[in-house]
Parts: C-alpha cells; structure tokens; sequence
C-alpha cells in the first residue's frame, strides 16, 4: 500500500523579499521542514529547480521586478518545476486578485499577517494531496501495464485505496472503518429506494448509485486540513474552533479538484466525491455550510450522504453524547424534514428505516458490540 506520510522531511522553498516575513516563516516551519529561502523572484525560479525538487512553495505575490504571479507562471511551465504546489502570500483580500493566482496555477493562498495554525494546517493539506497525487500516478501505472491480465484484481484495490483514504480521515476524528462502510450502505440503500421517483430517475440510474456509494468512503477526506487539537476535543468548539471545522468540505473539494486536475480527464467517481465531500454539509432550508446552498441546489449525492451521515452520527456513540436508539434517530430525522433534509429522502428513508437499522447492526463497531451484548445481559 502506498504510504501517505513520507519519513523523510520535506522541502519547502520560501519566497518573500521583506526580512521580518521570511524570518517568522523560518522559525514556524524549521523544526518540521528542510527550508530554502528566496529573497526575489529569479533566485526562486534557480533555488526550485535543484535537487531536491521541493515539496511545496510558499510565495509572495508583491515583489519588485518579478512578482509573485509572473513567478508562479514561469515555474508551471517548465517541467521540472510545474507538479510543485505553490501557496500565495498576500495582504490583499480582492477575489480578483486571487482569480489571477489560481489561473496563474497556485493551489492556495494565506493572508497576511500570517497566523501560525492556518500555515501549518495549508502545508499539511497540502503535502498530503501530493502523496495522494502520487498514490493515483502510482495506481494507473500499474492499471496501464496489467490491465489485460488482472483486471478484477487491481478493481478491487482501487476499492480498498478508496476506502483507504478515507479511514485515514476518519481515524484522525477517531472514527473507524466500519463508519464509511455503514454510510456507503446507507447511501446504496436511500438511493435505490428513491431511484424512481420523478425528481430522480435522470440521475439515479444503477450505475450512477453505484458510483455514488464507492466515492461515499470520502465524504469527510477534507479533515485532513483540521488540527488535532479541534478534532480531538473532548468538549464543545470554541465559534473560532467550529468556524476552522466548517473548512473541511472546503479543503475535501480542493483535494478532489487537485485529483481530478491531475488526471485530465472526466470521471463520475471524482465528480461524485467532490459533490459529496463539499455539499454533505449543506441543508434543505439553506442554512448549511460552506456555500448555503438550498433545495435542489445541493447535489442529490451530498443530500443523500447527509441524512446516512447523520443517521450514523445519531447511532454512534460520541465523547459529548452516548448512542441514541435507532427509534430516536428516526423521529429526529423526522423533525428534519424539509429544515436539514430534503422531504422526498426523508419519506424514503422511512419506508426503509427497518433495513437501515439491520446495517448499523451488521457493521456495528466492536465496543457497540460489546455494550449491547452486556446490556442484553443485565435485562436478562
């Protein structure tokens, strides 16, 4: 299996002509990183090219002679240079300025005055779309070379990479695998059940469906870019905290774009985790996040993962909250009819709540397990 975390330490160039910026960058990144420091923009175009290639370019777009843009340019043509990802640093807040970077081809940008977690936290998000980058180059090779003789093989660990990369999220949010498998089943359900009525037979064709629930696994990959200490507290976020929480379909999104921008071609698989990794978080009534998207705005795969998501997340036991019933899972999301979900979905998912439940029992996780079994007992 491809490792997504390298042991040796990257290499990140830094770009900036004014001392006191690179100064502060140095200090938050050297224990972590081999740096490389470029004080205008031709030293950083020669100081990109040695090896080893970096791993990352932190830039600064306002430089004298040459900016951070016209750098940005001349690096994603040359060859050697073009697969680095490059993050601006700008004090400037316009949406137009940042349309002339993503055109340019940065993958990011961080506003200055730079605050020390969301450097950290874009580095890392970064560098591991690299390793994801270098998961897939990796995984079509091989599709390419053996592709006549172990067909069947290399489809089923494309499923387990899948369902891979998604475990790595959640486990980081202290999920666990049988977490992704029972919402993909949840999903697979759902979307059969409702696959003829008139608002959604266009799209739910079977193989549709299934492409919905292979790409589930990967609703939540954007928590790679939160820090341990917000998806780990033991309490309620902080508004700061929740509000860096809200990113991760954001940073899924990004993840996906980055995938499908490597690949060059159309892929409903991508297209469907990108839906569902940035709209799972959306509502019915518009009051979601990131977008606020309404209605039939949101993708009928985000809605569909949505309400398996937190069907899941009712019966799952949490630090802040013990595991409801499966009665009181459905009568909440009732109550989320036509606010949190859309009203079509609700009415199909109770006409198969029962088959829901037999899943959650099916692929329970361990410790659930345990505590029914000995509270089975007690009652007994």
């Amino acid at each position: 299996m491809v490792e997504f975390y390298q042991s040796y330490r990257r290499t990140i160039l830094l770009v900036d002509d004014t001392p006191a910026n690179l100064a502060v960058l140095n200090a938050l990144l050297k224990d972590q990183y081999k740096l490389r420091i470029a004080t205008h923009g031709r030293l950083a175009l020669e100081l990109a090219e040695r090896e080893p290639i970096p791993d990352l370019i932190l830039l600064d777009v306002m430089m004298p002679e040459m900016d951070g843009v016209e750098v940005c340019r001349r690096l994603k043509a040359n060859p050697i240079t073009a697969d680095i990802p490059v993050i601006f640093l700008t004090a400037k807040t316009q949406e137009s300025d940042e349309l002339i970077g993503f055109e340019a081809g940065a993958v990011d940008y961080i506003h200055k005055p730079l605050l020390p977690m969301i450097v950290q936290t874009r580095i890392r998000t970064h560098l591991q779309v690299q390793d994801l980058k270098t998961a897939l180059k990796m995984h079509n090779q091989t599709l390419e070379e053996r592709v006549a003789q172990r067909t069947a093989e290399l489809l089923k660990m494309q499923d387990a990479t899948i369902m891979a990369m998604g475990v790595m999220a959640e486990l980081r949010d202290e999920e666990t695998g049988l977490h992704l498998k029972r919402t993909q089943e949840y999903l697979r359900l759902l979307a059969n059940t409702i696959a003829q009525h008139p608002r959604f037979s266009h799209e739910l064709s079977a193989e549709n469906i299934e492409w919905m629930a292979k790409s589930a696994p990967l609703h939540d990959i954007g928590k790679v870019g939160i820090p341990d200490a917000i998806l780990h507290k033991p309490g309620k976020l902080s508004d700061e905290e929740f509000t860096i929480m809200k990113n991760h379909p954001t940073y899924g999104r990004n993840i996906i774009l980055e995938v499908e921008r490597v690949l060059g071609e159309d892929s409903k698989f991508l297209l469907y985790a990108r839906e569902i990794a940035y709209g799972h978080q959306e509502k019915w009534d518009g009051s979601g996040y990131p977008q606020g998207l309404k209605g039939d705005e949101i993708p009928i795969s985000a809605r569909l993962m949505a309400l398996a998501d937190v069907y899941d997340a009712l019966l799952s036991r949490r630090v802040y909250k013990p595991p409801f019933s499966h009665q009181m899972s459905v009568d909440i999301i009732k109550q989320g009819r036509n606010s949190h979900f859309d009203p079509d979905l609700v009415d199909a998912f109770l006409q198969v709540a029962d088959q829901f439940e037999q899943i959650a029992i099916e692929y329970a996780d361990p410790l659930d397990e345990v505590i029914s079994d000995m509270q089975f007992a007690q009652n007994h």
